[in-house]
């Protein structure tokens, strides 16, 4: 896992600094110095995160970027869609931390929701485009599928 960690933070610098040899060489030094770090102030989880279930979240993530964004530029365009802003609180299962930004990362993308913050209560403030959809459904659908990519469903059985 460690391993990852710097060939991942390798593979960072190579698409920001390019092939020439002597970052190639500056690289190297930066993706342990960056592991080291990350070790330190994000030591590796005991979670396992499920490859394939996370897999399937990718295409579905992509899709749902693009439509969030034709939907959010449709309604604006169009005066005869309809529009009631606001804001809806959500209960999350996922705990605070990494695992909880990812999810408010994945709904972001939802067409016309922006994870504005938590309230006193610690759930979600949702700022949604039209309140009238079901948003905390679709956030419960997408909250469910990360909860089983990141290996997190034996804690809600």
């Amino acid at each position: 896992m460690k391993s990852a960690r710097v060939g991942g933070f390798y593979a960072f610098w190579v698409i920001i600094a390019g092939t020439n040899p002597v970052d190639l060489a500056v690289g190297v030094l930066v993706a342990f110095v960056v592991a080291w770090a990350s070790w330190t102030l994000l030591p590796t989880g005991t979670r396992q995160v499920r490859i394939v279930a996370l897999a399937r979240l990718v295409p579905r993530f992509l899709y749902q970027s693009v439509t969030a964004g034709v939907d959010v530029a449709w309604r604006a365009l169009s005066p005869r869609l309809p529009l009631q802003p606001g804001f809806i609180h959500y209960q999350p299962r996922l705990p605070p931390g990494p695992a909880r930004s990812a999810f408010c990362t994945v709904t972001s993308l939802l067409p016309g929701t922006l994870p504005s913050g938590t309230d006193n209560d610690g759930r979600l403030v949702v700022h949604c485009l039209d309140r009238t959809n079901a948003v905390a459904e679709q956030l419960a659908t997408e909250e469910a599928l990360l909860i089983k990519a990141l290996g997190y469903e034996s804690d809600y059985d």
